[in-house]
C-alpha cells in the first residue's frame, strides 16, 4: 500500500512542478503555449477566413468550451489523472507479476530512428483512438460520457477538447498495453502531440480546409462535421467519420461518409436541446442516466 500512496503522491507532486514550470519558461518545447499559440492561430483563421460567414466570432459554448480544452489538456491530470494513472501501472505490473511477467515488451524497436519510432507511435496510437472512438458511440455508458463532445451545435476550435475527464481514463487504459508492448525507445513524444493538436483543432475549427487527394488520409473540418451532425445516415445508425487525425481507417473499414461539403449542418444527437448547458450538469449527467440510454436505443426509439 505505501507503494502505491507514493506512487499517487509523485505523480501530482511531479506533474504540478511539471506544469508550474511550462507555464513560467516559455520555450519552443513547451506544450502549454504550444496550446495556447495553436488556438489563437486557429481562431485567427476563423476569423479572417471562417466557413460559416453568420457564426458569431464567439460562437455559443465559446468560453465553456475554453474551459474544456485547459482542463482537459493539463488541469485534469493536476488534479488527478496522472497521480492515479501512476497507481494503475504499478497496480497492473504487480498484477502481471503473480504470473511471472515483468516485462510487456514483445519487441523492441529502440535501434529504430528517432522518426522511425515517432511514424510508428503516431500510426499505432492513431488506429487505437479510432477504435475507442467507435467503442464511444456503441457502448451505452461511453456514449452517456461522449454526449458532452456532441452536444456542441456551433463547431470551432475549441470544441476539440471539450469532452467528459472519463474519456482520458478510457482512451488512456485501451492505449497502454498496446504501447508497452511495441516498447518505445524515446521519451519525448512532443511532435506527434503537436501534430495531433494541430489537425484536432483544425478539424473543428470554422474554416473550409479543402484537401484534395490527401482526405482520404487526413481528418478535415469537412468530413469532421458530418461526424457531429444531428441526423446520421439510415444505414449507418452509430455513427461515421470516426477518424481522430488520420481518416484512412473510415474509408478502409467503410465508416465515411461525406456525401457533400455542408457547412451548415444540424449539429448534436436526438434531444440535444434537453442536455445539461451548465459545466457542472454536463459533468455529472453521465453518472445518472441509465445504461441502456445509448445513441442506438435512442435513433431506434425515435425511429418507431
Amino acid at each position: 500500500m505505501e507503494r502505491y500512496f507514493k506512487a499517487f503522491s509523485n505523480g501530482y507532486t511531479g506533474y504540478f512542478n511539471y506544469l508550474l514550470n511550462e507555464m513560467l519558461n516559455p520555450s519552443w518545447h513547451n506544450y502549454f503555449y504550444w496550446l495556447v499559440g495553436l488556438s489563437l492561430t486557429v481562431w485567427a483563421l476563423e476569423i479572417l477566413f471562417p466557413w460559416r460567414k453568420d457564426q458569431p466570432v464567439l460562437r455559443q459554448d465559446f468560453f465553456q468550451d475554453l474551459f474544456y480544452l485547459f482542463f482537459n489538456f493539463f488541469l485534469f491530470s493536476l488534479v488527478g489523472y496522472n497521480a492515479l494513472s501512476n497507481v494503475g501501472v504499478q497496480a497492473f505490473s504487480d498484477f502481471l507479476g503473480l504470473f511471472g511477467i515483468r516485462n510487456l515488451v514483445a519487441f523492441e524497436i529502440q535501434s529504430w530512428p528517432v522518426w522511425g519510432q515517432l511514424l510508428t507511435l503516431f500510426i499505432v496510437r492513431d488506429f487505437i483512438q479510432w477504435n475507442v472512438h467507435r467503442l464511444l458511440h456503441n457502448v451505452s455508458w461511453m456514449w452517456e460520457f461522449h454526449k458532452v463532445h456532441h452536444s456542441v451545435e456551433q463547431m470551432g476550435f475549441a470544441a476539440h477538447l471539450r469532452y467528459h475527464w472519463m474519456e482520458t481514463i478510457i482512451y488512456r487504459t485501451f492505449e497502454y498495453i498496446p504501447l508497452a508492448m511495441i516498447g518505445f525507445g524515446i521519451q519525448d513524444f512532443f511532435l506527434v502531440h503537436i501534430f495531433t493538436l494541430a489537425i484536432g483543432h483544425l478539424n473543428h475549427a470554422n474554416i473550409d480546409l479543402p484537401l484534395g487527394p490527401l482526405r482520404f488520409l487526413l481528418n478535415s473540418p469537412q468530413m469532421h462535421l458530418w461526424h457531429h451532425v444531428e441526423v446520421l445516415p439510415t444505414d449507418r445508425p452509430n455513427g461515421i467519420n470516426y477518424g481522430i487525425t488520420l481518416s484512412i481507417w473510415d474509408y478502409l473499414f467503410r465508416t465515411a461518409y461525406q456525401p457533400y461539403a455542408g457547412s451548415h449542418l444540424k449539429l448534436g444527437f436526438p434531444d440535444v436541446g434537453k442536455f445539461p448547458h451548465t459545466l457542472r450538469e454536463q459533468l455529472l449527467h453521465p453518472w445518472h442516466q441509465p445504461s441502456s440510454a445509448s445513441l442506438p436505443a435512442i435513433r431506434k426509439k425515435l425511429a418507431r
